[in-house]
């Protein structure tokens, strides 16, 4: 009875090892994936800024971007006053101005008239009635 039992607890089963591989496969596309797609539109953002951009550093610091090198990014705080930074210490653009902006085309004249409303040319000599109502209680 005892020889029977150790042949059968012998064999190999395939479920945890599967169990692993499913563990790792489930980690892979639910953490490793997402963060390598997270750098790389990073990279992408950085590597596009250039002159004129508004930019967030990772500080939280709001400037515009001056010059862009290779690694070092010159920023304006405040006017007439430069900062350098790393292109990785920029968090985010947000106002990307390097792009071509087309040219509004001016076919059409401007009308400098005011937009005068219907209801109150309608309104005529009617005095305009006020939208508050009183609800505090007379004083006796």
């Amino acid at each position: 009875m005892l020889h029977t039992a150790a042949a059968e607890g012998g064999g190999g089963s395939f479920a945890p090892l599967l169990l692993i591989v499913l563990l790792f496969g489930v980690m892979y596309f639910m953490m490793i994936r997402p963060q390598q797609k997270r750098r790389r539109e990073a990279q992408a953002m950085q590597s596009a800024l250039g002159p004129g951009d508004e930019i967030v550093t990772i500080g939280g610091l709001h400037a515009t971007v001056v010059e862009a090198d290779d690694d070092v990014v010159t920023v304006e705080i405040y006017p007439g006053v430069n900062a350098r930074y790393a292109r990785p210490a920029i968090a985010r653009v947000i106002k990307q101005e390097s792009a071509v902006v087309p040219e509004p085309v001016e076919d059409d004249p401007v009308v400098d008239d005011p937009i005068v409303d219907d209801a109150v040319v309608n309104a005529g000599d009617k005095p305009i009635e006020s939208p508050v109502v009183e609800t505090r209680k007379p004083k006796d």
